[in-house]
């Protein structure tokens, strides 16, 4: 069976998303999950928080002499530019359950020159609709759900946590394709407003798309009539969107507090009208009052991300030996609890069992 892959994704950039997902990676492994996290945005930033600088040199070693390098995901994908086929990773292990032996947090890395993999997605996706051979295109297409899903069967991954670009590109399409469950990062701003008027078709479309892909994929298989045609598993699609998550890091303090909530109250309409569908209503007046969309209403925490960043570690597992006393102590066991609850409401949401 699958691991579920859940993707956060919003076309607007500036929403912490990557720290977000950086952050629930964590706690889902302290709930007890075996967690992959795959970096499939071209900047990368998510490689960037789990690594330091040495490793992030290695990792992006162009001198690397090696004859097959699989380090990050562009190289895995790198071979099907050309007449090659993909490769699998080798993970990053970001810590250790010694007891079995099993990492229990893992990442794929990024690479900043998984930009050069737009062009061939964008040329296979109409091809994928042809008559003639259809392998190449849908190897192609599911290259990224082929690599997550053998990836997280090697390390007995019981979720799959992806970050993507903040763009309706066709790398965020093919991500996008290989997901279970969508969760929606907002800022409180009109630029996430108008986001969210751009996501929901969009994902409806790609959805729609990609099973009249599938049919055809089928459609194929079932006229060649030969048992020793190449086969590989194609991903559902689903997409399902599973709620959103107010970030408050972005707003800045001198803010008044009216243009703030002027934003904010208006995301539970627009998110239940574009994302669910929900054209007539009745919609919650704020995300506070919205316990079906709202995931979580996170604090901005602008202290501790620093000094995080410093100790290469999530917010809550900060302690006094890392500088964090007084008020910083209390925000980090704040925001443990914000996490741990938030984490709890996937597992809810995906179905996901703790090992």
């Amino acid at each position: 069976m699958p691991v579920p892959v859940l993707t956060f994704f919003n076309n607007k950039g500036g929403v912490g998303k990557t720290s977000l997902v950086y952050h629930l990676a964590w706690m889902l492994h302290n709930l007890g999950h075996r967690v992959l996290a795959c970096d499939l945005d071209p900047q990368a930033n998510l490689t960037a928080a789990f690594l330091d600088e040495e490793g992030l040199e290695s990792l992006w070693d162009e001198s690397n002499t090696a004859s097959v390098p699989r380090n990050t995901i562009f190289q895995c994908v790198k071979p099907l530019i050309e007449v090659g086929d993909l490769h699998l990773p080798h993970l990053q292990s970001i810590l250790w359950q010694l007891d079995f032996g099993l990492s229990d947090l893992k990442l794929i890395p990024g690479d900043l020159a998984l930009a050069e993999f737009e062009d061939t997605l964008s040329a296979e996706w109409p091809n994928a609709m042809g008559s003639t051979s259809l392998h190449r295109s849908f190897r192609i297409l599911t290259a990224f759900s082929t690599i997550m899903q053998q990836s997280a069967t090697e390390m007995n991954a019981s979720i799959i946590l992806a970050d993507v670009g903040p763009n309706l590109g066709a790398i965020n399409r093919s991500a996008l394709i290989a997901s279970d469950y969508v969760v929606v990062p907002l800022g409180a701003d009109l630029f996430s407003l108008r986001g969210l008027r751009n996501l929901g078709p969009t994902l409806e479309r790609w959805r729609e798309d990609w099973q009249r892909r599938r049919n055809n994929w089928f459609d194929w298989q079932h006229r060649q009539n030969n048992k020793n045609m190449p086969n590989f598993p194609l991903p559902e699609g689903g997409m399902k969107p599973i709620g959103y998550i107010m970030q408050q890091h972005g707003v800045r303090l001198e803010r008044p507090v009216k243009a703030y909530d002027k934003w904010v109250n208006r995301m539970p309409e627009e998110y239940a009208r574009n994302l669910r569908g929900n054209e007539t209503g009745p919609y919650a007046a704020t995300p506070e009052k919205d316990p079906v969309n709202s995931l979580a209403i996170l604090k901005h925490y602008r202290s501790l991300i620093p000094m995080a960043q410093e100790k290469r570690k999530p917010i809550f597992h900060l302690t006094t030996a890392d500088g964090a006393f007084g008020s910083h102590a209390a925000a980090a066991n704040m925001a443990r609890q914000d996490f741990k609850i938030l984490a709890e409401k996937i597992e809810e949401r995906t179905g996901i069992k703790r090992v």
